[in-house]
């Protein structure tokens, strides 16, 4: 299986060598070199821990673009107090040969110090639904955390695409927002959400479910599905719809919900029965696990089954 290897070594793979580099400016000479080849490049961001879920992604983006780079970098910004920061997975070794065994060109591999220097004060902040309600709510600093990391790779990789799993569907449409905002330049792409034959949505998270956590858990795909069955049956009212994914999760007593929600999918803003796409959006807690998940109905990106 090929390796990873530091900037510049050689590697005996097929197709480009992996390289492997630890600091922006690394990162920022890499990708220049290869734009400068007439190369497209294509961002997968990921926080490691890496699953089907993000090989989905990876894949599309080895389909898409001449080289492709992903980013394994837990964002402390991101979480809140009391949030799940230090435990984390991090399995840089394991991501590192997922990435290596694919095709993978470049993996950047930051320390917090090299990302957040000494002295960094910027954030970059979506005001509105997008970003204050929801996750924004529950999470405060959540959204403007992931913005910031987001900001940063686009300028600094300049991707032609950049790929992520739809599942975190406020994520992508702040993503969205934000590259649009800024001028960058750079396709996102939102990329089906992968499940377990179970139908639970691939997550670093759920690795810490205990069995009996996670039939809990299969409540959350279960009510999405329920009020995606009501909607293709032809039922708009949103309220409605709300009741019937909270009536489903009320059937798991160890699911805490945070919200069980149906929002204009451009706006954020909570759906009317006039609504033209619309987005189901879930979120709790089982245990010290949170998990979210979501779907669009009609959406023709249907969920891909892990295995």
């Amino acid at each position: 299986m090929p390796t990873a290897t530091p900037e510049g070594a050689p590697s005996a793979s097929w197709g480009p060598p992996l390289t492997r580099v630890e600091t922006p400016e690394r990162l920022r000479r890499q990708c220049e070199r290869r734009r400068a080849a007439g190369l497209s490049l294509g961002l997968v961001p990921t926080m490691g821990a890496l699953h089907a879920g993000h090989r989905s992604l990876i894949e599309r983006s080895l389909a898409e673009n001449d080289r492709t780079v992903v980013s394994i970098f837990v964002n402390p910004i991101q979480f809140g107090a009391g949030e799940d920061l230090d435990r984390y997975p991090r399995t840089l070794d394991a991501d590192l040969a997922l990435c290596a065994g694919l095709g993978v060109d470049l993996v950047y591999a930051p320390a917090v110090p090299d990302v957040y220097p000494p002295g960094f004060a910027t954030r970059v902040r979506l005001v509105g639904p997008i970003a204050e309600t929801l996750e924004g709510a529950h999470r405060p600093g959540h959204i403007e955390g992931v913005a910031t990391i987001v900001a940063k790779l686009l300028v600094t990789v300049r991707p032609d695409r950049a790929y992520f799993g739809r599942k975190d569907a406020q994520q992508c449409a702040a993503v969205r927002r934000l590259a649009a905002d800024l001028d960058t330049g750079t396709e996102i792409v939102v990329c089906p959400t992968v499940r377990d034959p179970d139908g639970l949505a691939l997550s670093s998270r759920n690795g810490r479910l205990s069995p009996a956590e996670r039939l809990q858990a299969l409540a959350i795909p279960a009510a999405l599905a329920a009020a995606g069955a009501a909607h293709a049956a032809g039922e708009r009212d949103p309220e409605r719809l709300r009741q019937i994914m909270r009536l489903r999760l009320a059937r798991s007593p160890d699911l805490a919900v945070d919200y069980a929600e149906v929002v204009d999918a451009a706006t954020f803003e909570p759906a009317t029965a006039a609504c033209v796409r619309c987005e189901f959006l879930i979120a709790g807690r089982i245990g010290d696990t949170r998990l979210i998940d979501s779907m669009s109905p009609g959406e023709d990106d249907r969920p891909i089954v892990a295995g």
